[in-house]
């Protein structure tokens, strides 16, 4: 499969992991030669509930029984969309009630990046530099990457870009300004949290002068915090919420949610002024709301911080400068990128999948399946520091 894989899918890096893939199952996956990988990446933060959980495998079988695909978003009312929004707006406050349904985080981004234009008339954005929302053209526009962005422009104008917990420039936010897209925690970045109120107080900015506040919650929500989103950890409340990823438990999905009166200036002036064939897809929203329902009558949220205080107790190294992040969208931090590198492709061999971060090289990404128990914690986290060791042992005779 190897040779042809390399041959006839295009290819997102010139060193593909091209682990060949058989089964995948609670927080392990398989390969062809039946070698088993405990899971600590989850898709990239998009397995909640980690592999082929049987509720969400049972909600896809039962949907694709009754009817897959019938008509463009917004059109006909389909069971499982309406049961996904309504459960969503019953969990969220109360100026988050209308969902729009996407295929895709990035297209969700795209979505709330139109609605605050419409909303407000005006067309400046304020991002932060070093944030991730996605890889088509608009939403890479509000990422503050030009390494990543510089062979691809021209992108969308009117971006403005400011440092991540940086007060002074929140002056930056002014009666021009649309909206302000951040991610709630930083994840390209290094996993990096709001301080000081920091989110709070740009939302007070953004009411001052008419701005609309958009939270990325893509990587940060469906639980990974040990809270539904990540905005309810900092006391804000944004206008508009961007999610995707873990919403779908392993299924591919995006939503942008926002008041109803925000959200309904995308009915008119023009008319579709947002629309979408397969996004809300009835099989991916049905699983999608199996996901959520576990999540939500389950006790797996209750237990995010005592996972976090596991790792953070057993990651303990002279080559792990710090842990980053929040409950389980954690990052160890190593000394150069050379070595969280290594660290991942000598974990790979022992049969433990980490991961890189997009624009902070020092960093080892640890995003396991929420469901994760305390013996699989302390199993990936000895074969990390085992890692280490060997790692630290080399540098001990080379210096």
């Amino acid at each position: 499969m190897k040779k042809d894989f390399l041959k006839y899918q295009a290819q997102t890096s010139p060193y593909p992991l091209a682990i060949e893939i058989a089964s995948a199952k609670g927080c392990y996956v398989y390969d062809v030669n039946n070698k088993s990988y405990l899971d600590f990446i989850a898709g990239v933060s998009a397995n909640t509930l980690g592999h082929n959980h049987p509720k969400i495998s049972e909600a896809i079988k039962n949907q694709v029984d009754k009817y897959t695909h019938v008509m463009v978003y917004g059109e006909f009312i389909q069971q499982p969309q309406l049961n996904l929004c309504k459960l969503l707006a019953d969990n969220l406050p109360e100026n988050l009630c209308t969902t729009y349904l996407t295929n895709s985080g990035t297209e969700a981004t795209e979505g709330a990046l139109k609605l605050a234009k419409r909303y407000t008339g005006r067309s400046e954005i304020i991002a932060a530099k070093n944030g991730y929302h996605g890889n088509t053209q608009g939403s890479m526009s509000v990422c503050g990457a030009e390494e990543q962005n510089s062979a691809f422009r021209p992108l969308v104008p009117g971006i403005k870009f400011v440092e991540f917990n940086n007060l002074q420039d929140i002056s930056k936010i002014t009666t021009k300004t649309a909206a302000v897209i951040f991610e709630t925690i930083q994840g390209g970045a290094g996993f990096i949290q709001p301080e000081n109120d920091y989110l709070k107080i740009v939302k007070e900015k953004c009411e001052e002068v008419g701005a609309l506040l958009i939270l990325d919650e893509i990587q940060s929500g469906i639980g990974r915090t040990g809270k539904l989103f990540g905005f309810e950890n900092y006391n804000v409340v944004p206008d508009i919420i961007v999610t995707g990823k873990g919403l779908g438990g392993g299924m591919p999905i995006g939503a942008f949610i926002s008041s109803d009166t925000i959200m309904s200036c995308l009915k008119e002036h023009p008319k579709l002024g947002h629309i979408t064939t397969f996004g809300g897809h009835p099989v991916i929203a049905a699983a999608a709301l199996a996901n959520l329902k576990e999540l939500l009558n389950s006790n797996i949220l209750d237990e995010i911080a005592l996972k976090e205080s596991l790792f953070r107790k057993l990651l303990v190294h002279p080559l792990i400068t710090e842990i980053r992040g929040k409950g389980l969208m954690l990052a160890a931090m190593v000394e150069s990128s050379e070595m969280a590198s290594q660290v991942i492709l000598k974990c790979l061999e022992k049969g433990l999948l980490l991961y890189w971060l997009l624009f902070e090289g020092k960093a080892v990404r640890i995003s396991p399946p929420l469901t994760i128990s305390e013996d699989e914690i302390y199993k990936g986290c000895n074969i990390i520091i085992e890692t280490l060791n060997e790692i630290f042992e080399g540098v001990k005779q080379n210096s």
